[in-house]
């Protein structure tokens, strides 16, 4: 895998670690290069869910049209009136760190599993039937089975 190569330098989201941290919210205006657009039939619960529970931010409105809510740089979801359609097998994560998990946890009620790719995720369905995966880097230990798993497919530390 010669092609791939490090570039922490590039993304807002640090190197995991126990004592990584949150860059936190970000106000930039800057063209995203990603977003996801979902449906809601009820916009104002839509915007309270992300905002209170996953800890986004309002970053603008145009009333009963359009919310545009962020958390970290280049995590934006624009919330739209209309008809929800069903996650069915469709998600979207969002890098967060070890620290943030445990409260998200509590303010979801959803519980946090380990994954064979070295994360912790914690999954939710939002009001609006969007299936959302918040999920938090653990520090790299080359005698872990997830590096063995990862090193199956060739990707190496």
């Amino acid at each position: 895998m010669t092609e791939n190569f490090t570039a922490f330098d590039l993304s807002p989201v640090p190197a995991p670690g126990p004592d990584a941290v949150s860059p936190g919210v970000s106000r930039a205006i800057y063209g995203m290069p990603m977003f996801v657009t979902l449906p809601t039939a009820d916009l104002e619960a839509s915007r309270r869910y992300w905002i209170d529970v996953l800890g986004f931010i309002d970053l603008f409105s145009v009333p009963g049209q359009l919310t545009h809510l962020r958390r970290w740089a280049f995590q934006d979801v624009l919330l739209v009136p209309g008809d929800p359609e069903p996650a069915g097998g469709r998600s979207v994560s969002f890098a967060c760190v070890l620290g943030e998990i445990d409260e998200l946890a509590q303010r979801t009620g959803a519980e946090p599993r380990h994954t064979q790719w070295n994360t912790v995720d914690l999954e939710v369905v939002t009001p609006e039937g969007a299936r959302v995966v918040m999920t938090a880097a653990k520090p790299f230990d080359p005698a872990s089975v997830e590096a063995r798993n990862l090193a199956e497919i060739g990707i190496a530390p």
